[in-house]
């Protein structure tokens, strides 16, 4: 390496080349098995793993929304008690939530479908009033609601 090239560096050495992964990232949305889901390597080029991620993914979009409308805060609990719980279901329910964004940026469009078919299978059953006998009271959630 030359003196001026040093110089242009700030009298630092260039960093060491990286090898070259040949596993190509999409930046647009993309049908097929072939994704990158969460962990390197999974689910791969197995159709099977593939439709296992695409259950994982639903399964937690779903476990997302029982969270956001679940009540288990038993009334009576004392609030420091109450406060406890709400922060461990509030942590459980961002990880999760951050888990399937961080599964819907691999851009497949069958892993965008199943946390979108999750997340709605999810209200239906513990959000709405699908299920209810009658009209429910108005009902305070151990959980605020998702914010953006």
């Amino acid at each position: 390496m030359n003196d001026t090239h040093k110089h242009e560096m700030g009298g630092m050495a260039p960093p060491p080349t990286m090898p070259h992964h040949k596993m190509m990232m999409h930046m647009t949305f993309f049908w097929g098995k072939n994704a990158l889901v969460l962990f390197k390597g999974w689910p791969g080029t197995s159709t099977g793993m593939y439709a296992l991620a695409l259950v994982f993914v639903f399964a937690m979009g779903i476990l997302v929304e029982w969270l956001s409308h679940s009540r288990l805060i038993k009334p009576g609990t004392g609030n420091v008690a109450a406060g406890i719980i709400q922060t461990f279901m509030h942590t459980i329910r961002v990880g999760l939530a951050n888990l399937v964004m961080l599964a819907l940026m691999s851009f497949n469009v069958g892993v965008f479908l199943a946390a979108v078919a999750g997340h709605s299978l999810g209200f239906l059953l513990f959000g709405s009033r699908v299920f209810h006998k009658s009209a429910p009271p108005p009902k305070t959630n151990d959980l605020p609601p998702m914010s953006c």
